[in-house]
Order: C-alpha cells, then sequence, then structure tokens
C-alpha cells in the first residue's frame, strides 16, 4: 500500500491529541459491533424465509461492488503498521515512577497508532547513546530521546538523522533540538517553570534564602530550573545546593546531607527540589532536623501527592509526562506517513502545571491510573 493510501486511512488519529492521557481504546466499540452483528444474525432468523432471502441477495450483491471501489485494503486505527519506534530516556536508579509514566504514555501511542515502540533508558549517556545506536541498527523509523546530556547525544542523534530518521527530543533539550536535526521537542521549558517557582514563593511571603536542591552533574535542563528560579525570587539569595554525590541512587544519603545542611545553616527559608524523590528525602529530613523551611518540588510521585494533600508541600510542578512519552511516537507516525510537523519551529510544551493540595486529590486518581 503505497504512503498515500494509508494517510487516507488514518486521518482520524488526530482527535487522539485530545485524549492522550486516557487509557480508553477501541476495544468497546468493536464489542458493541459484535453483539449488534450478533442480535441483528438472531432475528434474521426469525424471520419467514422470504425475507432472509432479500437479506441473503442484498449481501451478495453489496459486498462485491464496495471490495471493487477500493483494490487494497485500508489500514484502520490500532491497526499494526510497519516499523519500530525507538524512545531513549536517562532514567536515574530508583526512579520513583517518572519515567514509567514516559513509557506508559509512549506503548499506549503504540497501541492507538499500530505500531511497535520500544523504550529503554539509562542514567549513562554513554550507555543511552547505545540505546540509539541499537536502534537503528534494527532497522526503526523514528527516534525519541532526552537530552539531559546533549554532548553525549549529539553523535548518536546525527546518526539517526543521517539515517533519514525523525527525531524528537523530549524531556530536556527544548532549546538545542533543532540544531541537532530534531522535527520538534516535546516537554516544559524548563526555566520558564522555574520562573514560575520564584513567582509562587513570592506571592506565598517567602523571606530569605532558598535552596535550589541539584542532585544530577551536568544535566542541563536542573541548572535551568535553578536559571529560572533566580530570574524571579524575591525574597533573598537563591543558593545551587548540589547533592549529586548522593542523588537519588541513595536516597538516605541525601536526606542525610539535607539535615546537615539544614541544620547549620538557619537561613533557609525555602527549599525548591528537582526531582520527586529528592522532595520526599528534604521532607523528611525538614522534620529531623526541626526546621520548617517552606517546601516545592519539580514533578510528582504518589509520595508527593500524598505531601501535598497532608500541606507538607507548598506546590509540585507538574510537567505531564504521560504525553512526553505519547505525543513523539504521533508525531513520527506522521510524519513518516505524511511529512507533517508541530510547533512551527517552537517546541510543543506539556508544562509547566501546579499542584497544591486544592487539586493534589483529583491528579493523585489519574496517577494510580499509570498517566500522571
Amino acid at each position: 500500500m503505497n504512503k498515500r493510501k494509508k494517510w487516507l486511512a488514518i486521518v482520524p488519529v488526530i482527535a487522539l491529541v485530545a485524549g492522550a492521557c486516557s487509557d480508553d481504546d477501541d476495544d468497546g466499540g468493536g464489542a458493541a459491533d459484535t453483539e449488534a452483528t450478533t442480535d441483528t444474525e438472531a432475528d434474521d432468523g426469525a424471520t419467514d424465509t422470504d425475507e432472509s432471502a432479500d437479506t441473503d441477495e442484498s449481501a451478495d450483491t453489496e459486498a462485491p461492488a464496495d471490495a471493487e471501489d477500493d483494490g487494497e485494503d485500508e489500514v484502520a486505527l490500532g491497526q499494526a503498521r510497519e516499523g519500530l519506534y525507538c524512545v531513549a530516556t536517562h532514567e536515574a536508579p530508583g526512579d520513583s515512577g517518572f519515567w514509567t509514566v514516559v513509557k506508559n504514555g509512549a506503548e499506549a501511542a503504540g497501541t492507538d497508532m499500530g505500531v511497535e515502540v520500544r523504550v529503554e533508558g539509562d542514567i549513562d549517556v554513554t550507555v543511552q547513546a547505545d540505546i540509539v545506536r541499537n536502534c537503528i541498527a534494527d532497522g526503526a523509523v523514528g527516534i525519541a530521546a532526552s537530552l539531559a546530556n546533549p554532548e553525549g547525544m549529539t553523535d548518536a542523534l546525527a546518526e539517526a538523522v543521517d539515517a533519514g530518521l525523525p527525531v524528537v527530543t523530549l524531556n530536556s533539550g527544548a532549546a538545542l533540538y533543532q540544531e541537532l536535526g530534531a522535527i520538534t521537542h516535546v516537554g516544559q521549558s524548563e526555566d520558564v517553570a522555574g520562573a514560575g517557582a520564584g513567582q509562587r514563593m513570592n506571592d506565598a511571603g517567602i523571606s530569605g534564602k532558598v535552596l535550589c536542591v541539584v542532585h544530577e552533574d551536568a544535566n542541563i535542563g536542573l541548572e535551568e530550573r535553578c536559571d529560572g528560579l533566580e530570574s524571579t525570587y524575591t525574597g533573598g539569595e537563591i543558593e545551587r545546593f548540589n547533592v549529586a554525590s548522593t542523588g537519588t541512587g541513595d536516597i538516605p544519603g541525601t536526606q542525610s546531607t539535607m539535615v546537615d545542611k539544614l541544620t547549620d545553616d538557619t537561613d533557609v527559608a525555602g527549599i525548591l527540589t528537582l526531582n520527586p524523590d529528592i522532595a520526599i528525602a528534604t521532607r523528611d529530613a525538614i522534620a529531623e532536623a526541626g526546621v520548617s523551611p517552606a517546601l516545592a518540588t519539580f514533578d510528582l510521585s504518589p509520595d508527593v501527592l500524598g505531601a501535598l494533600e497532608a500541606g507538607e508541600m507548598s506546590f509540585a510542578i507538574d510537567q505531564q509526562q504521560y504525553l512526553q512519552g505519547y505525543l513523539p511516537i504521533m508525531f513520527m507516525v506522521l510524519f513518516n506517513e505524511n511529512l507533517n510537523t508541530v510547533g512551527g519551529g517552537l517546541p510543543v510544551l506539556t508544562g509547566p502545571g501546579f499542584v497544591t493540595a486544592e487539586n493534589a486529590a483529583d491528579v493523585a486518581a489519574l496517577a494510580d491510573a499509570g498517566t500522571r
């Protein structure tokens, strides 16, 4: 089948954007169609012979006519297409579920679009680059990748572009995707999100030093978050406090480091963590140190949502990572089949959104379903 024929059959896929965060699929409709057919056949059996004959004659006449109208099979929504689509992430050890939600989104898009999807990740950028190269060698027709360490990914993504594959960057890399040859970026603008955090701290009346807790070296997205915070917070000094030596791989060690910092530095009035696991370690450190700075974080986890509901955190920044998995798959399929591009030269933003005590319970219900 040529690509023009395929495209005519997949136009309804565009409607999936509005429902990207839903777990619903077409199975229900298929079941309804089957039941309707069964009921009709049962009713036909109860009619007289003449009516049955008329029905059979109509079916015999119309079916071949439909087949003659289109000599080729159509591609229906969800029907398997050829090609492998890969997502390579910088998933860190001890991930609380952030990248699981990204994977859920990518796999849901694969099901909805009818394509094969492979999602793999590693915090080691060399391994992440190898994931991309292995996908190219396995005949992938599209590559999506996060760019926490863009220098380490440049060559591998260049190989994908040189091979003629559409590349989409996600999560990190909003400022670099064009120079790397990607067709678009899906994520949030980290400095804009950080600026929003600073403004919320101003609105909350926080006055004094705020720690921006960096848990991973060489991650440009984390630095951009702290940059954004510095650009808007007016209550005092911003200190970048590095816990990368323990990070998410050693949460007890990170908690201990935070206890020492909060015990020694009595000027800390607020803390912005950049990861939900670091946020929970910091919450526990605050309790252990017996201090009471305002705490906020980037990204969600069940524990963070619980802390928000309990009033132990002021707010969390939600970048809707389900969409960061879902949308790249859809965009690459549409590019391959119809040369569609999105964004108009700008990234496709999925955040920031803000979760507080007021809406945490509603978001928690979605998190239980694996979509937030």
